[in-house]
């Protein structure tokens, strides 16, 4: 669908300007209208305007929103307002307006005969997981206790995300500071007091010509220093669109120390609480791993779930499919099989899922403390090469006046 730029008047006279996403230029004429505008001018953006367009106002809808949606929901249609209703109020109460729009096109469809996870499904503002559990809703006659289980998945999501982001805050802080610091010394301090010994006719020691070298590239190239980590970035996103490389890329992102206990519990409490509230609402095994291979960005973990499903679609038992699987310990097997054995097997994962998120945020309040002694060890090994490039020439300098 493109974006139409549309310019209109309301019943007040006051004249509107946005723009709005539609399959054809009548639709929108027809949507704009029945917000009780009247359209003055409407033309279609170019593609590139539109691809955007979408791609800044899709990412402006932030989780936070989607979950008070949910609940707001859950909790009208609970008190028995009609889902039309429920959808009017809630777009009018919102300060997000690309997600105000979103929900009153929503709104339109369902008035023209489209299901809710229909008319969800056209926008990219919703998760696939979203769409899937209105639809169970819908199928189960309970869509009020969908969008509840709905929100509480997506704010288990949303606390997985911040435990991440936590984890990343002081390696990130140190390396950008302590990066910092030595282009500084090396720009602006060390040339000037390399000034100084080479008047003085200093022989200068290997340290401290590894120093002036390092200070000279930086200030001749100081542009390959912004543009590096750019190319490298792109770098990397053109060797993961081949499949083996992605593959052992994301290997390595297991298995690596200090990263891994970040990576590797981050996707078992990924697949935990996703196979958790797949299961919940009812939606088959077979199903629900689909639709977590296609949330798991791993490729190392995307391979063994494709596996799993091909074992249990021959007929094999879930646990014995994923104790297989070398990527997933014991513990998450043994729950497993006590799970099927007892018919409980959506407490074990919801056991399972709030141990790995536990976990996790366990690790993110330890991650400083485990990094903390190789950011220790890297500014101790540069600074160390500063001091002794900056002290060695003045103790020969020393050294020679005291043989005078």
């Amino acid at each position: 669908m493109a974006f139409y730029s549309y310019t209109a008047v309301n019943s007040d006279g006051t004249l509107i300007k946005g723009a709005m996403e539609g399959s054809d230029i009548e639709t929108v004429r027809d949507t704009i209208t029945s917000f009780g505008l009247y359209v003055i001018t409407l033309r279609k953006l170019s593609h590139y305007n539109s691809y955007i367009r979408k791609l800044v106002l899709t990412r402006s809808v932030r989780r936070p929103e989607i979950i008070e949606f949910a609940r707001n929901l859950s909790v009208m249609l609970k008190a028995g307002i009609p889902i039309l209703k429920a959808l009017s109020d809630i777009a009018d109460g919102l300060e997000n307006k690309y997600l105000q729009q979103t929900i009153n096109r929503m709104r339109r469809k369902i008035e023209f005969g489209s299901s809710f996870s229909e008319a969800a499904a056209c926008f990219n503002v919703f998760p696939d997981i979203f769409i899937r559990l209105s639809r169970v809703g819908e199928e189960t006659g309970n869509l009020e206790r969908s969008f509840s289980d709905l929100a509480t998945h997506l704010e288990k999501m949303e606390d997985l995300s911040s435990s991440i982001k936590r984890a990343l805050i002081y390696p990130a802080f140190a390396i950008v500071s302590t990066i910092g610091a030595l282009l500084f010394w090396l720009v602006y301090v060390l040339p000037k007091v390399m000034e100084i010994f080479r008047n003085m006719g200093l022989a200068l020691p290997l340290p401290t010509r590894i120093l002036l070298h390092m200070s000279d590239f930086c200030r001749s190239y100081w542009y390959l220093l912004l543009i590096t980590p750019v190319a490298l970035l792109i770098f990397i996103k053109l060797l993961r669109r081949k499949e083996k490389i992605r593959y052992y890329m994301d290997l390595l992102t297991i298995r690596l120390p200090v990263i891994k206990h970040i990576a590797y519990n981050r996707l078992l409490a990924l697949f935990t609480e996703q196979i958790r509230i797949l299961t919940v609402a009812g939606i088959t095994i077979d199903k629900s791993l689909e639709t977590i291979s296609g949330v798991i960005s791993n490729e190392v973990f995307r391979n063994s779930i494709g596996r799993i499903r091909e074992e249990i679609a021959l007929g094999s038992r879930i646990s014995d499919a994923i104790g297989k699987e070398k990527v997933f310990p014991t513990l998450v097997t043994r729950m497993i099989d006590v799970g099927e054995s007892s018919g409980n097997l959506d407490k074990q994962f919801a056991h399972l899922s709030e141990h790995y998120l536990k976990k996790l945020d366990g690790v993110s309040q330890k991650i400083g403390t485990m990094i903390e002694p190789i950011v220790i060890g890297v500014i101790g090994s540069l600074f160390a090469l500063i001091i002794m490039g900056l002290l060695l020439p003045i103790y020969d300098l020393v050294a020679k006046i005291g043989t005078l």
